[in-house]
């Protein structure tokens, strides 16, 4: 059975991991970032095709010219990294996604707190990370030690969260044997 260090284990990381905005000013040590893109390094992939690269930037001024380019990407700019995960072609999306979740749950089991961000001004952040242009940019996400103001609430979320209060309730979304209502029945 695999060993959870730093001991977090992996359900509690899963259900506690929420999209965290404000980050401290400290950087993310060198050992840790390395984990953190390994985890994003050893997801699993259609036929093993690991269609991924990771664009990292830590530069203030460049994660600040980054954050530009989304909508909703401002915590880009506060973010002691974010990772550009670029993918071979858009039919790679779902693994994409997987990736991102991996290097996610991975920084969250090491403290460090993330946000997913898109990037609405697609060509231009493609520009700004000299991105080829046979490849796509899937998702930048932001890294960065949580903000200590927003540490009760992150706390309190987190217990929320594990009360299952603020998400649907899992017999809301579970059918067995066919979609729609039925009567639960696990074996």
């Amino acid at each position: 059975m695999p060993s959870n260090s730093p001991g977090v284990d992996a359900y509690r990381c899963i259900v506690t991991k929420r999209e965290l905005r404000s980050f401290t000013d400290h950087p993310i040590e060198e050992p840790v970032l390395m984990k953190i893109l390994h985890a994003g390094r050893m997801t699993g992939s259609s036929r093993n095709r690991q269609p991924w690269h990771f664009v990292v930037v830590r530069e203030r001024s460049r994660l600040r010219e980054l954050a530009a380019f989304g909508r909703f990407a401002q915590h880009v700019a506060t973010a002691a990294v974010a990772i550009a995960l670029v993918i071979e072609d858009t039919g790679a999306a779902f693994d994409a996604g997987r990736c991102a979740q991996n290097i996610m749950l991975a920084a969250w089991s090491w403290g460090v707190a993330s946000c997913p961000a898109t990037m609405h001004h697609g060509p231009e952040a493609r520009a700004l990370l000299s991105i080829p242009p046979d490849k796509a940019l899937a998702i930048v996400i932001s890294l960065g030690y949580p903000h200590p103001r927003g540490r009760g609430a992150i706390e309190r979320t987190a217990l929320r969260i594990l009360a299952s209060r603020g998400r649907r309730p899992l017999a809301s979304m579970v059918s067995w044997e066919r979609y729609g209502p039925s009567i639960p029945v696990p074996h």
